[in-house]
């Protein structure tokens, strides 16, 4: 019987994760397909990856994509972190439930519905839509995701170590800066790196809040598709697979060196 779970476990495993990767796999590989029909084969080829350095609209779209991925996850992991701080360390104080609610609701809001009422805030704003909305709007989306895992941390965090600081005349800012902020570090970073591939992949809100001249990238491979895949589209994909890939790689060695370093507090 042990036996024959054991089988059957590898093999779940092993049709799990063709499932998933599978799709992927085959992307990464017909990207450097020579043939123009993207379902046919015609010998490896870097043909594709040339024609995409060509392909100015897609760049473009590329380049803004990255911009405002950096740029809201930054934001994002600032606001967040402060908010998971607040929820963390202040206590039941007045209000709490409510601002808890406003920042957890992006993550049971369909994205649908979250787009319309930023749209809708916008144009009430009057406020022209393009690279800046875009921003501010997957910020509010993403947040959310970073306090998530920030407050995770915050939780199990040891308190001992700040009261030691302070017990030493440190002052309650420098303690954070000093003593706090480095040991949840690895955190922050994981949840800047779930805020980066959440507003790189966004099709919906951002759809709803762009505006001429801000296409991303999502948006600009969405409007070529419904006329036919193209083999650059592949190629383009396969790359932003690989930021991606190098990202969470850095990722998890930032993660590998925080719990060193925790261990190291912790001795």
């Amino acid at each position: 019987m042990g036996r024959r779970a054991s089988i059957f476990n590898i093999v779940s495993v092993t049709l799990g994760l063709a499932f998933l990767y599978l799709p992927i796999v085959i992307l990464v590989i017909y990207s450097f397909n020579g043939s123009r029909l993207v379902t046919v084969w015609g010998g490896w080829s870097l043909t594709w990856y040339r024609a995409l350095l060509s392909d100015r609209a897609m760049i473009d779209a590329a380049w803004t994509s990255l911009r405002i991925a950096a740029l809201s996850a930054s934001a994002a992991t600032v606001l967040g972190t402060c908010a998971a701080v607040a929820l963390t360390r202040l206590g039941r104080f007045r209000g709490r439930l409510l601002f808890s609610g406003m920042v957890y609701a992006p993550l049971v809001m369909p994205e649908v519905i979250t787009g319309l009422s930023l749209l809708l805030l916008f144009v009430a704003l009057d406020v022209d839509r393009g690279f800046w909305t875009i921003s501010i709007a997957h910020t509010t989306l993403t947040m959310c995701f970073v306090t998530v895992i920030v407050q995770s941390r915050l939780v199990s965090f040891d308190r001992s170590l700040e009261e030691a600081a302070m017990d030493l005349g440190c002052p309650p800012l420098k303690t954070f800066l000093t003593v706090t902020l480095p040991l949840i570090l690895p955190a922050i970073a994981a949840g800047w790196m779930l805020a980066f591939s959440l507003s790189l992949d966004d099709l919906v809100i951002a759809s709803f809040t762009t505006g001429p001249g801000a296409t991303t990238l999502p948006i600009r491979i969405y409007s070529e598709v419904r006329l036919g895949v193209k083999p650059e589209i592949n190629a383009v994909c396969t790359i932003m697979i690989a930021v991606v890939a190098v990202a969470t790689v850095v990722a998890s060695l930032a993660s590998k060196r925080g719990a060193v370093r925790r261990e190291r507090a912790g001795a």
